[in-house]
């Protein structure tokens, strides 16, 4: 089981459910609202390694894959500023 982040595309609110791998991007009911048109986002998370440490965007659905950014205009998330 792997958590993932939604957001309901009909309310705009974000949430994270616990799913199998599988069922990432099946449709899932927003908490909120009720309605079923919720997305799956990007995830940041964190690695600590020796001698440092680093950030780094995973997943994603509807962004196009390859580092896409759904969530910006640039659909760049090297030239994206809100990440």
């Amino acid at each position: 089981m792997a958590i993932y982040e939604y957001r309901c595309e009909d309310c705009g609110l974000k949430f994270e459910a616990r799913r199998a791998m599988k069922d990432a991007d099946a449709p899932i009911a927003c908490p909120g609202c009720g309605g079923d048109h919720a997305a799956r986002g990007l995830s940041m998370f964190f690695s600590a390694r020796a001698g440092g440490s680093s950030a780094s965007l995973s997943g994603g659905g509807g962004g196009g894959g390859g580092g896409s950014c759904s969530s910006c205009g640039s659909h760049s998330c090297s030239t994206c500023g809100g990440h």
